[in-house]
């Protein structure tokens, strides 16, 4: 039986409207609506780098222009919303999803439990009870209330202290919840004083969580191989994966297509007859220009954004400044289907200092373009506090 082809321009176009970048999006930003953006995204990547905006921020406010980033961390630390855990990195996750987490906290612990030089060393279990008991007696937590004696060490997570490393184990295991930050400082509490009782009550066997996270990440990738739905919540192993994979295609619920590549060749994935069909109907693009974070959801799997779109992308800040290509830390550019190039900006004090833009092979920078580029820093200004432009002489220049 021939396979379905999906061409490379309708793949691209679904992609990113799953990604909700596809068409204009209205919307207050806030409250409802913004839980609506975050539980359709499935998780937003949270990083502290704020060389513009920070990366979740950029994130919702590249879909959403009424974002204002105060609205976020008011969904984990007053709405209770959403809450703070890990997919592939730190992320911030619908807090309707926190009963299918439990499988992902009994693994990190056992991952933690074998990987950790800490467990190798005697009263480490005690220094844990330690620490929870603090957290019991005493309420929301920062790694600077405890461990304030303790060295540092090269044995630690991260060079961390051991009362922080302890932190971070209670938080990864399911036994702390980040209850609020100050700054960019997480403050712990034990979980049953964060995680509202429908969520923290709510348990699920393994095979439905694993059937959950597949079907999931199915839906808000459009198609994938079974280890890029694997990847997306970072619950389920690739065994688990492509297991689920073999079942599903057998019972008709999912099939398999071949996806043309930027570079034409075709790659065998997985998808639905309704999403084809949602396919065959998508409008054409926006044409607006849209600045991304280079965590942006879309972006994240770089292997698979340089299939599907062709464009190569690496964050330099720990390349030597010599040595790099681009800069410190440069944002994709998208204009409808396509990714046309990477700016260099950065906030200095009030003012968007824009020091450079490459243009990818074959995109011209003609008026028009330069000018959607010029709208959407406009916009920025709103996300990042500045109220002028300075621009490198030469900042339109390759």
């Amino acid at each position: 039986m021939t396979r379905p082809l999906l061409d490379n321009r309708t793949a691209r176009r679904l992609f990113l409207d799953t990604h909700q970048l596809l068409r204009p999006q209205s919307g207050t930003g806030k409250g409802q609506d913004l839980g609506r953006l975050l539980h359709r995204l499935g998780f937003v990547q949270i990083d502290s780098v704020n060389t513009l905006a920070r990366a979740h921020d950029l994130i919702l406010w590249s879909r959403q222009g009424q974002f204002r980033p105060p609205a976020l961390m008011q969904m984990v630390a007053r709405h209770r919303t959403a809450f703070e855990h890990w997919t592939h990195d730190a992320a911030i996750i619908p807090m309707q999803f926190y009963p299918m987490w439990r499988l992902k906290f009994a693994r990190d612990e056992a991952r933690m439990r074998a990987r950790w030089p800490q467990w190798r060393r005697e009263g480490w279990d005690a220094q844990i009870d330690t620490v929870l008991q603090h957290v019991a007696d005493n309420g929301p937590t920062s790694s600077r209330d405890v461990g304030s004696d303790e060295h540092r060490g090269s044995s630690g997570w991260w060079d961390w202290h051991p009362s922080k490393t302890a932190l971070e184990f209670l938080w990864r295991s399911g036994r702390l919840a980040v209850c609020h930050r100050q700054g960019f400082r997480k403050f712990y509490d034990l979980t049953d004083r964060v995680i509202p009782a429908p969520s923290l009550h709510d348990r699920r066997d393994d095979a439905e969580i694993i059937d959950w996270a597949m079907s999931q990440a199915l839906d808000r990738l459009g198609f994938g191989t079974s280890g890029e739905l694997a990847a997306f919540f970072e619950i389920v192993t690739r065994q688990e994966a492509k297991a689920w994979c073999d079942a599903a295609r057998a019972s008709g619920r999912i099939l398999e297509a071949d996806i043309a590549m930027a570079d034409g060749t075709l790659r065998r994935s997985f998808t639905t007859e309704a999403t084809l069909d949602h396919a065959a109907s998508l409008p054409a693009p926006s044409r607006r220009v849209r600045l991304l974070s280079p965590f942006d959801p879309a972006l994240r799997d770089r292997a698979r954004a340089e299939r599907l779109f062709g464009f190569h992308y690496r964050i330099e800040i720990f390349v030597p400044e010599a040595k790099r290509q681009y800069g410190y830390y440069v944002f994709p550019i998208l204009q409808g289907d396509r990714v046309i190039g990477r700016l260099d900006v950065k906030r200095c004090g009030k003012a968007l200092h824009v020091r450079k833009f490459w243009p990818e092979s074959g995109v011209g920078t003609g008026k028009a373009r330069i000018n959607g580029i010029l709208s959407e820093l406009n916009r920025l200004k709103h996300l990042s506090g500045a109220d002028i432009f300075e621009f490198a002489t030469d900042w339109q220049q390759v």
